[in-house]
C-alpha cells in the first residue's frame, strides 16, 4: 500500500506486451469497478461526500462523477476506434468538468448507476472483440500519437481502481 495521497497504488504502466491473461483481469476490473465504488461511498454523509481525498484535490463527490465522465469518453473512444479507420477523439478538460454542478452538487449514487450501465455495455464489447480489435488504434491530438485499445483497456482497469483507493485511503485515514 503506497503512502502516495495523489497515486495511492502507484502511477500508471503499461509496456505494449498483452497475452489474454492481462487483458481478462482489466475485463474484470472493468466489471468490478461500479460495486466497489458503491461500497466505497456507501454510508457517506454530504459532508464527507464533500471532503477532498487530499490537500486541493477533489471530494469523493467530484471522484465519483469524475469516473462517470471519464469511463463514457473512454467507451466511446473504444467504439470510435472499432468503427473508424484511427479516429481523431475529442480531449475535454477533465478539471473544468469537474467543477460543474452536475459533478459538485449531484447524488453520486447518479453516476453509481450510469457506471453499471456503461459498464455492463462496455464488458459486452469487450467480451465480442477479437485480438486484432484491441490492436485497433485512435490518435490522441494533445500527445500526437496513435493510441491502441489493449492500452486503453489497462489504462481504464488502473483508473477504476486507482480513484477507488482515493477513497477507502481517505476513509481510513479519517476512520470513517
Amino acid at each position: 500500500m503506497s503512502t502516495n495521497l495523489s497515486y495511492p497504488i502507484g502511477r500508471f504502466s503499461y509496456d505494449g506486451e498483452v497475452s489474454a491473461q492481462p487483458r481478462e483481469q482489466w475485463i474484470n476490473d472493468i466489471v468490478m469497478l461500479p460495486e466497489q465504488l458503491a461500497a466505497a461511498i456507501e454510508g457517506l454523509s454530504s459532508e464527507q461526500l464533500d471532503t477532498p481525498y487530499r490537500p486541493e484535490g477533489w471530494t469523493v463527490r467530484q471522484v465519483t462523477h469524475h469516473l462517470a465522465d471519464s469511463h463514457m469518453n473512454s467507451f466511446i473512444r473504444f467504439k470510435l476506434a472499432l468503427t473508424e479507420d484511427q479516429p481523431t477523439i475529442k480531449p475535454y478538460f477533465e478539471e473544468r468538468w469537474a467543477l460543474l454542478d452536475d459533478t459538485t452538487k449531484a447524488p453520486p449514487d447518479l453516476s453509481i448507476v450510469l457506471l453499471n450501465g456503461l459498464h455492463e455495455r462496455w464488458v459486452y464489447l469487450l467480451r465480442s472483440m477479437s485480438e486484432q480489435d484491441f490492436s485497433r488504434t485512435f490518435f490522441h491530438p494533445e500527445s500526437q500519437k496513435l493510441i491502441p485499445l489493449d492500452s486503453i483497456l489497462a489504462l481504464y482497469s488502473w483508473h477504476g481502481r486507482h480513484h477507488t483507493a482515493h477513497i477507502t485511503r481517505l476513509r481510513e485515514r479519517m476512520g470513517w
